[in-house]
């Protein structure tokens, strides 16, 4: 496989990515999330990052086959010399991009599990101030009725 069409295949696998990203992100903004749908986001974004990893490992053999050093410099020079620096070029910005929206959605992740524990422990904290004895009477009563209100 020629150099260009792996550069074109991850690109287009990184758009994949940058879509299911976004969609997470959307879900994530929802005051009500719908777990089912972000786990098969995760399901989806899981598969499309090891498809990402495996066209990155062949590119890296091509590149290697080829007599390139390994790393960006020998990616960059193989990319010049095969004319399609403008593919090499852009596979960088869209994996710059894609790995800034998985930061955020990273930190989106960790705010709402943060809240999501503050109102466990809020629901835990009320939970043990128990409301009734074991004889069933409400604890805030006294057993009479206050006719002076």
């Amino acid at each position: 496989m020629s150099l260009a069409r792996l550069l074109t295949d991850q690109q287009q696998r990184l758009d994949a990515l940058t879509s299911l990203l976004s969609s997470e992100q959307q879900l994530l903004t929802q005051g009500d999330v719908d777990g089912d749908a972000l786990a098969q986001v995760a399901v989806e974004k899981q598969a499309l990052l090891e498809e990402i990893e495996r066209i990155e490992s062949v590119r890296r053999g091509v590149q290697k086959r080829l007599g390139y050093p390994d790393g960006a410099d020998g990616a960059r020079e193989a990319a010049q010399n095969a004319e399609c620096y403008s593919a090499w070029a852009s596979l960088l910005e869209k994996s710059e991009r894609a790995a800034r929206m998985n930061e955020l959605t990273g930190q989106m992740l960790s705010v709402r599990m943060k809240h999501n524990q503050a109102m466990l422990d809020y629901i835990r904290q009320i939970a043990e101030k128990t409301l009734y004895k074991p004889d069933g009477r409400n604890s805030a009563q006294s057993g009479r009725i206050n006719a002076s209100a």
